[in-house]
């Protein structure tokens, strides 16, 4: 495992399930952010504005049933603390499963690495691969979703957060979150055979294989890649 990392030694690779083949090398290697899992796959933001909007609700019946103010904003702060649990909750899931997970691209294939309480390996070789897509989010990270051949042996539930929402029938592994997905694209595109991107608009790749980016009109820009 040493030697295969040699060429990486300014960058903390964790450690893959087992040592790589010869010739096969490691291309790029990260985790989903926090925030992108906190905010898309276990949503806080939803949590909380359901928490405010009852909590605004209580207040006003509260009020309009006659309740002195000072009663009526004690009865409504009970809401707290179960709105703060269940945020700590969702975050914490966040942490757990962030902690957890890390892709890994190599001149062969994409591996995630995930699960919770019981690690697991999936292996997807490029040359499985069949389309891609690039979503930058508005928070900054991005989702890559790849289509492969024999999608239905990917399990959805136990892939689960990273896979493309609601494609249940042929599900799609999904690098999730990512702070940099346009470089992490432009890295899979140059494994794939294709050239680098030098923007986030299109991914190149060969001509038996269809990648196509789905990005947001201001997505950051790939040449540092």
């Amino acid at each position: 495992m040493k030697q295969d990392h040699q060429q990486f030694k300014n960058v903390p690779l964790n450690d893959l399930p087992a040592p790589l083949p010869v010739g096969e090398r490691v291309i790029w290697q990260g985790k989903p952010s926090f925030k992108g899992l906190a905010l898309r796959s276990f949503h806080i933001r939803e949590v909380a504005i359901y928490f405010g909007v009852l909590l605004a609700w209580r207040l006003w019946s509260n009020w309009s049933n006659g309740m002195p103010g000072r009663d009526a904003a004690i009865s409504a702060l009970w809401l707290i603390a179960p709105a703060i649990s269940a945020i700590a909750v969702l975050a914490a899931l966040a942490w757990l499963f962030r902690r957890a997970a890390c892709y890994t691209i190599t001149s062969k294939r994409v591996l995630f690495q995930f699960g919770v309480a019981l690690p697991m390996t999936m292996n997807v070789p490029l040359s499985k691969i069949t389309n891609a897509a690039l979503k930058i989010h508005r928070d900054g990270t991005g989702d890559i979703p790849l289509g492969v051949s024999d999608g239905k042996r990917v399990s959805y539930l136990l892939l689960w957060p990273h896979i493309r929402p609601w494609r249940l029938r042929l599900p799609e592994p999904m690098l999730c979150a990512l702070p940099n997905a346009a470089i992490v694209a432009a890295k899979l595109s140059d494994a794939l055979g294709g050239q680098p991107a030098p923007t986030a608009v299109a991914l190149s790749a060969p001509a038996n294989r269809n990648l196509v980016s789905d990005v947001a009109a201001n997505s950051p820009s790939t040449a540092a890649a």
